[in-house]
């Protein structure tokens, strides 16, 4: 799976003018999956996610997880994280999984972090949405797991 993690001091998605997630303080996670990924492989993604020490401490050295912070998680999906840009102009998404394999494995990241976290929200597999995020830092980290 891959995932690009981004600190926020507030993000949220909107769908046709609805907000339909929102955090304040905590992590913007895009998130794809590839063909070969299993809910195992979901499973150590929000694992990393969750212990990531990318929050300032008292010192002010990223030493502190969102799970350390009580922070938000905003999770949603992005198939174009895959993207082959290699040949030509136009982007191949053909590394991203098939859409029912996509969606099930975004469900599954979702309830694991759900269940392993009390702040989460989300957007809409497959929807138009617009993120609207305020980068704290900036901080941006990629992320690939694999089994």
């Amino acid at each position: 799976m891959i995932a690009l993690l981004q600190r926020v001091s507030q993000a949220r998605v909107e769908i046709a003018g609805e907000t339909v997630g929102a955090i304040g303080g905590g992590l913007l996670m895009l998130v794809c999956a590839e063909p070969e990924d299993t809910p195992a492989v979901a499973s150590k993604l929000v694992d990393k996610v969750l212990k990531l020490r990318i929050f300032a401490d008292a010192q002010g050295r990223m030493n502190r997880s969102v799970q350390d912070t009580a922070g938000g998680l905003l999770i949603v999906s992005q198939f174009t994280l895959a993207a082959d840009t290699r040949g030509g102009n136009r982007p191949s998404f053909t590394a991203a999984a098939p859409p029912a394999q996509g969606e099930a494995l975004y469900e599954t990241v979702l309830r694991l972090a759900r269940e392993r976290h009390p702040q989460v929200a989300c957007g809409r597999f497959g929807a138009d949405m617009q993120v609207h995020l305020v980068n704290d830092g900036p901080v941006t980290i990629p992320l690939r797991m694999t089994a």
